[in-house]
């Protein structure tokens, strides 16, 4: 869960740092943080040990919806 929300503060910052704080960047965003937690359900499970992750927490993460954001990204 931490990885997650660690990995989506990154995302929303690289695109606000592209200007956009509009609708794209938004889509943007989320299309950003579907890829991660692909990539996150991905891992094997060494490396998500080391996150402190289980595989079900991964997999459970990775099906979350593109637009299942963090609150903070809906403000």
């Amino acid at each position: 869960m931490f990885a997650s929300l660690h990995t989506s503060a990154l995302t929303l910052r690289r695109v606000e740092r592209r200007g956009g704080t509009g609708l794209m960047s938004r889509v943007l965003a989320a299309i950003a943080l579907s890829a991660q937690r692909r990539r996150l359900a991905d891992l094997d499970d060494a490396r998500l040990d080391d996150l402190g992750l289980t595989r079900a927490q991964a997999r459970s993460e990775a099906a979350r919806a593109p637009w299942d954001v963090p609150a903070n990204w809906l403000a």
